[in-house]
This record gives structure tokens, C-alpha cells and sequence, in this order.
């Protein structure tokens, strides 16, 4: 029997996504458990108010396979913690670690397709005001788009999320939800902006309370299941939302494709591997290739980023998200300037 551990938050402001990932784990358990051995018996561990307190009840469990929580500082936190490796399928800002093998694209790349979108759209775009908020990850995405910004010759303004933003062709805003929501209610309405984007605008239900306003409006995703590519590893799309829907009476959404493709990946390296021992499971990582029904999977050999991976953009059109940007998973062009 494989022993599996997932530490993730199971209440509070990031519950909803702590538990999506949390039953695409037992899905992903239970599809492995029909095709493969050893068995897999998943446990998970809220980390409630004390992430390092819920990864010591894991590690004296014991867990052959540790899953990280989802939450970019979480997530920092256990890894910081322990010496296991760690599967991390919930934080995009995580520092690099030879213990942490990540699934998802990074935060500082969440911006990259909307500042490139545009730019074609309009080639006389100058201009970029970039707003985050307080978390390691806001700063984390506002110092990505800062940089693809200037790499693109834009002129860049930074600010606070809770600033008064300076004008310019472009507003690109990261930070809490909540505080996204915030800015966004007091600097759309009446907007002088050609192009706006939000991380909280690639999310189904973050901005759905702006109504009209939100129309228009980019985001970063990390998965749709419109758009998921064919696997090579693990179930299909169509498999999995299925599964999902019967379990939860709803779509998965993203964390959930994240949390599963890491399981996918982790019993792939176990079948390489051989054994359990979490160095040649790490290596067997660092070597792998593959495509799961959430991403391509590559990490880069020196920085062990993931490098397979990379953030869908979208836009609201019509009251739908819209995949625009990259241009091989488009499914609408970029419409601009904002309405």
C-alpha cells in the first residue's frame, strides 16, 4: 500500500479551493487503484491555523507521498519545513527548493499572454500601470509583468493595489482577491483604460458581482477543460470532469486539475523510479516529460521551474471566459479596446 498525504486548508478563505483539490486527489487515487500497484490510501490534513502543526501529523502518519497545501505562502511554509519532498500543485509563488516538485506555471508569468495580446492588438500600446497587493504572490505577479513590460519597450508605472492608479494605456492589478475586487470597483466604472486585467479575472466567480463591468476584462487560468490537451499520462479531461461532476455536482475548477495532475505525475515517477525514496523520485521528476490532461510537464533542469506549463489567457466576452492568448489554444480573438 502507497501511503499518500495532502496538507491543504480545508476552512477559511481558501477552503473552497483546499477541498476541490482534495477530491481530485481521492478521483485521482481511485483511478490509479483500478490500473496500477501498489494501492494508493490517500489522507488529508487541514492545516487549519497551523500549516506546520497539520505537515507534522502527516509526516507521523507516515506518508510515502506528501501533496502541498494549496496557497503560494502555505505552501512556502511546509516546504520550508520539512525535508520531504514535496508535490505542490496549489502555490505558484514558491520559492525553488531541490524538495518541492510544482506542476503549475509560475506567478510571475501569469501576465505575459495579456501584456502580449494586447501589444498585437494595438501596436501603439505605451503604456502599463502594474498594481499588487501585499502578498509574496501579488508582488510576485506585478514584478512579472513589470518585466515583460519593459522587455516589450512599454512604459511602466508601479503602484499599490490600494493606490489611485496613474493613467496609462494598460491596467494590470494582482493581489488578495478581495482587494482585487476592491480596486477593481473603484477604478473601472468610467474607466480611461484601452485594456485591464486581473488575476481574479481568470477565475469563474472572483469578479462575478461587477456585472457589465467585468466584460472585457483579461485574466491569467491555469486550466480549462475546453482547452485541456490530450494526455499521454494519466485520465482525459473529459474523464476527469466527469468524475468530478458526479462526486461534487459541479465543474472542477482549476485547483482541482492542478491537485490531480500532481498525483498523475508523482505515481508516473514512482513507476520510473522504482521505489518510494524521495531523491530518486526527485530525480525521476527533474528527467520527466509528459503531458497530463492539465499541462505539458517539464521542469527546468537548473532552476527546477516548471517550464511546461504555461498560463492560458482569457477574456471576458459575453459573459463567458475566453481563451485569447497563447494563439495555438485561442478560442476567440482579443477583443480591444474595452468596451
Amino acid at each position: 500500500m502507497l501511503r499518500a498525504a495532502l496538507v491543504t486548508p480545508l476552512s477559511g478563505e481558501l477552503g473552497v479551493y483546499g477541498r476541490a483539490g482534495s477530491l481530485a486527489l481521492e478521483l485521482w487515487a481511485a483511478w490509479h487503484n483500478r490500473r496500477f500497484s501498489p494501492k494508493v490510501e490517500l489522507s488529508v490534513f487541514d492545516t487549519g491555523r497551523d500549516p506546520v502543526a497539520a505537515l507534522a501529523r502527516a509526516e507521523q502518519w507516515p506518508a510515502d507521498l506528501l501533496f502541498g497545501p494549496y496557497g503560494s505562502s502555505l505552501m512556502a511554509a511546509i516546504a520550508a519545513a520539512t525535508s520531504r519532498l514535496v508535490w505542490n500543485h496549489g502555490g505558484a509563488h514558491v520559492p525553488a527548493r531541490q524538495n518541492v516538485v510544482t506542476v503549475l506555471a509560475p506567478a510571475d508569468t501569469y501576465f505575459h499572454g495579456a501584456i502580449r495580446a494586447v501589444r498585437q492588438a494595438d501596436p501603439d500600446v505605451r503604456s502599463v500601470c502594474v498594481l499588487s497587493g501585499s502578498t509574496g504572490f501579488g508582488r510576485a505577479v506585478a514584478d512579472g509583468a513589470v518585466r515583460e513590460a519593459g522587455r516589450l519597450g512599454l512604459r511602466v508605472t508601479e503602484e499599490r493595489l490600494d493606490a489611485e492608479a496613474q493613467h496609462a494605456d494598460m491596467l494590470l492589478a494582482a493581489g488578495r482577491f478581495a482587494e482585487e475586487v476592491a480596486a477593481a470597483r473603484r477604478l473601472l466604472p468610467g474607466h480611461r483604460w484601452r485594456a485591464a486585467g486581473f488575476v481574479g479575472a481568470g477565475v469563474e466567480e472572483v469578479l462575478a458581482d461587477l456585472g457589465r463591468v467585468r466584460e472585457g476584462l483579461l485574466g491569467p487560468a491555469q486550466w480549462l477543460a475546453e482547452t485541456a490537451p490530450s494526455p499521454d499520462e494519466g485520465p482525459s479531461a473529459a474523464e476527469f470532469v466527469a468524475a468530478y461532476r458526479y462526486r461534487a455536482s459541479a465543474d472542477p475548477p482549476y485547483p482541482a486539475a492542478q491537485a490531480l495532475a500532481a498525483g498523475v505525475i508523482a505515481t508516473r515517477c514512482l513507476r520510473e523510479a522504482g521505489t518510494a525514496d524521495d531523491a530518486a523520485l526527485a530525480a525521476a521528476a527533474w528527467a520527466l516529460e509528459c503531458t497530463t490532461m492539465f499541462a505539458p510537464f517539464r521542469l527546468d533542469p537548473q532552476t527546477r521551474r516548471q517550464v511546461g506549463h504555461r498560463v492560458l489567457t482569457v477574456q471576458w466576452q459575453n459573459g463567458v471566459r475566453r481563451v485569447i492568448w497563447p494563439p495555438e489554444q485561442a478560442q476567440a480573438s482579443v477583443r480591444y479596446p474595452l468596451p
